[in-house]
């Protein structure tokens, strides 16, 4: 129907408003009767070709603004997808720093562990080197204690086969008479 319109509005334009004329002249069309006929034709036309007209341009408006609110739509989608992609980047780069984070707590508390190892490593050396010195030391004393003790015992030892051995001779030996005087006899009542 729009098509109808605009062919009647061309028509006029070329017959009423662009007529062929040389100065005053003008030839092939009455341009009153031209410009009669085609308002005579819009007024007949009938309301609903009329109305299909304003549905057409209506449609068009409708179909404009709806492509702008799309567009605007879509603007605004790709604004909150970026928005949305950044926050789940940093998201993304939080828990990563977290990760990483801790790694490197598991990886110190790893070489906690091993240096703490290490170090009761060498105590438990240091300490077996100091029970063995210590061992080596109280044997020795030991040793030297017995030593002496030996030969003070080999002493007594020998003293008391002197002393067994002077008795086996005194035994060996005629008995001797012990004349004790009479005043002593006295003094020691045995």
């Amino acid at each position: 129907m729009t098509d109808l319109y605009k062919m009647l509005e061309q028509l006029h334009q070329v017959a009423v408003d662009e007529p062929r004329s040389f100065g005053p002249i003008s030839w092939g069309l009455n341009r009153d009767e031209v410009s009669m006929q085609i308002a005579k034709l819009k007024a007949s036309l009938p309301k609903e070709v009329k109305a299909a007209e304003n549905v057409a341009r209506e449609k068009d408006r409708i179909v404009e603004a709806a492509r702008e609110e799309g567009a605007a739509i879509m603007e605004g989608a790709k604004r909150e997808a970026e928005e949305i992609m950044g926050q789940t980047s940093s998201a993304r780069e939080a828990i990563l720093e977290q990760a990483k984070l801790q790694q490197q707590q598991m990886v110190a508390e790893s070489e906690i562990v091993r240096l703490a190892k290490a170090q009761a490593e060498e105590i438990r050396v240091a300490a077996e080197r100091e029970a063995i010195t210590t061992r080596r030391g109280a044997e020795d004393y030991a040793y030297a204690i017995l030593t002496k003790l030996e030969s003070v015992v080999g002493r007594i030892s020998a003293s008391v086969e002197e002393g067994k051995g002077e008795i086996k001779r005194a035994e060996q030996q005629p008995a001797l008479a012990i004349v004790i005087p009479r005043d002593a006899r006295e003094k020691v009542k045995v």
